[in-house]
């Protein structure tokens, strides 16, 4: 069982960044992506990354906001959030597969994914 970790959330205002990083024992051999819900609101999926890093995608949402990266070397995935807004306030979730036929659409798909986090506070606000 994968032991995935998010870390980096917190609190910043509007306009403001934010690094996630997600981190697991031999994440290099999955593909990842990044999800986040909010209070009363469905969960949405942000961004993916291929194992290789040969796909990448990302939500009409976060598109030329956000970049989705990873460092094998350190098993970490990282989601640099720039120009943040009240909207994408909620809890990031990275998420891992074995399957490689995921990322090939803008916004991953929740069920292609088999291993979860537990999530990281992210909270924009003036």
């Amino acid at each position: 069982q994968l032991q995935l970790v998010e870390s980096g959330g917190g609190d910043v205002q509007p306009g403001g960044s934010l690094k996630l990083s997600c981190t697991a024992s031999r994440l290099g051999l999955y593909a990842i992506a990044w999800f986040r819900q909010a209070p009363g609101k469905e969960r949405e999926g942000v961004s993916c990354i291929h194992a290789v890093g040969a796909r990448i995608n990302y939500a009409d949402s976060v598109k030329g906001r956000f970049t989705i990266s990873r460092d094998n070397a350190k098993d970490t995935v990282f989601l640099q959030m720039e120009s943040l807004k009240p909207d994408d306030s909620g809890i990031y979730y990275c998420a891992a597969t074995l399957f490689s036929g995921v990322c090939r659409t803008s916004t991953p798909r929740a069920d292609e994914y088999s291993q979860w986090g537990q999530g990281t506070q992210v909270t924009v606000s003036s």
